[in-house]
């Protein structure tokens, strides 16, 4: 399985950003014979027949049943990362310093971005050359910017009370200390780009260090968007590689953006955006709301995304006993609240998979004192009212540039969601 860990690390060093992500995997899945479509065209589905659509930073693919489906199986992860984002007009100077400024993009752990080389990718719409709005994606890796921190001589205390940034005056990349023009970003992006003028952007900074297997022997993996693009991946290999399709189940492969701002908005788990797409579905294989609503009910979501490892360091974050281990298999994430969709009817059946293929599982919930984060589980939950489990690989240094998992957890994952595919073909 050497080779999937090597394409892992491809995919985390080409998808920069949810929009460089979702292009990457509707080339893989092009590849494996699924169709794209536009959401604004006619859609001509067919029994049997594979698919994928993008919304913005969220793509959808799914393989159609050669009946009508009985019960549907999605796959769901997210493509987005907290980040630094530039601003709208962005270039500012002090002194005979350049900086650009950025607005923080969910909750990124803020001191990993200092005293790091950054450079910027995302999206921009320019004005070609027959005055028609482009839109073009773009790393911009031929120049490199750094956010430099305090000296500890002018901020001695910091090895004993920690780094505090304020997110609007700290975090500005410094960009030159030769330039004063006002059009820097242009310059920049002309530098790949052909254009008359630059519209709008979306533009993140972005740790230029790539992925890297580390340790004794070289079991871990340490990348910038482990999270999520590791479930990202390990459900669209789960998905691609099953080479025959299902007689009645419907298998679903979601990827949406957002999830780290909340997931509402016009693409994200919040969206119209799946059940759009059912509903296309069910149109054409002339599922009516009643068998609609029954296979719903008789269906299965696995939201996929992170779980916090237990840091050797800080032992006492963690409930005593539920500790995830890194190369100690899948995590099954709980909360009472529902911040996590898991539930006995819905973890049973995740349980019941691991025992059959032998399967390390273990299961996280956070301590009674410290707050829960959340994912698209509890969201997709409630728009589907279909049963929720939350599963992910566990791992270190979360929302922060250089993120840490063990390559087998990612491995037992891939193995667990490639057998419930296969299961349903």
């Amino acid at each position: 399985m050497t080779h999937i860990l090597a394409d892992l690390k491809v995919f985390l060093e080409t998808a920069p950003t949810s929009w460089h992500a979702v292009q990457e995997i509707g080339n893989r899945l092009a590849i494996h014979n699924f169709l794209p479509l536009e959401e604004i065209d006619k859609w001509k589905l067919k029994p049997g027949g594979k698919y994928f659509t993008i919304r913005g930073g969220s793509l959808c693919a799914f393989s159609l049943p050669k009946n009508p489906p009985k019960q549907a199986l999605i796959l769901a992860s997210h493509t987005d990362s907290c980040a630094l984002k530039l601003k709208p007009l962005p270039s500012y100077l002090k002194q005979n310093m350049t900086s650009f400024g950025v607005e923080v993009y969910g909750s990124p752990l803020l001191s990993s971005w200092l005293n790091r080389d950054l450079v910027l990718a995302g999206r921009v719409v320019i004005l070609n050359k027959d005055q028609q709005p482009e839109e073009n994606l773009v790393i911009l890796d031929d120049a490199t910017f750094i956010i430099p921190q305090l000296a500890l001589h002018l901020d001695r205390e910091v090895n004993e009370k920690g780094v505090i940034l304020n997110k609007q005056e700290h975090l500005c990349p410094l960009v030159s200390v030769s330039s004063q023009e006002k059009n820097i970003l242009e310059k920049l992006l002309k530098r790949q780009l052909s254009f008359e003028k630059l519209l709008s952007f979306d533009l993140f900074l972005v740790p230029q260090e790539p992925a890297r297997f580390i340790g004794l022997n070289n079991e871990m993996l340490a990348s910038y968007r482990i999270d999520n693009l590791v479930s990202a991946h390990a459900a669209l290999a789960a998905l691609v590689y099953c080479k025959k399709p299902s007689l009645s189940q419907l298998q679903i492969a979601l990827f949406w953006d957002h999830e780290e701002i909340g997931s509402y908005s016009v693409e994200g788990a919040g969206s119209s955006f799946l059940q759009d797409i059912l509903q296309r579905i069910s149109y054409h294989l002339r599922l009516d709301v009643e068998a609609l609503t029954r296979m719903k009910n008789s269906s299965l979501c696995l939201s996929i995304d992170m779980a916090h490892a237990l840091n050797p360091n800080y032992i006492d974050k963690h409930d005593s006993q539920h500790q995830p281990l890194l190369n100690k298999g899948i995590v099954i994430k709980y909360n009472a609240n529902q911040k996590y969709a898991s539930q006995a009817i819905s973890v049973a059946p995740i349980v019941h998979a691991c025992h059959n293929l032998n399967l390390n599982y273990q299961s996280f919930l956070s301590r009674s004192d410290l707050p829960c984060g959340s994912t698209i589980g509890p969201i997709m939950a409630a728009n589907l009212g279909i049963d929720t489990i939350d599963i992910g690989c566990p791992q270190l240094s979360m929302h922060s540039t250089r993120e840490l998992i063990a390559c087998q957890d990612y491995l037992d994952l891939l193995h667990l969601l490639s057998y419930l595919v296969q299961e349903g073909s």
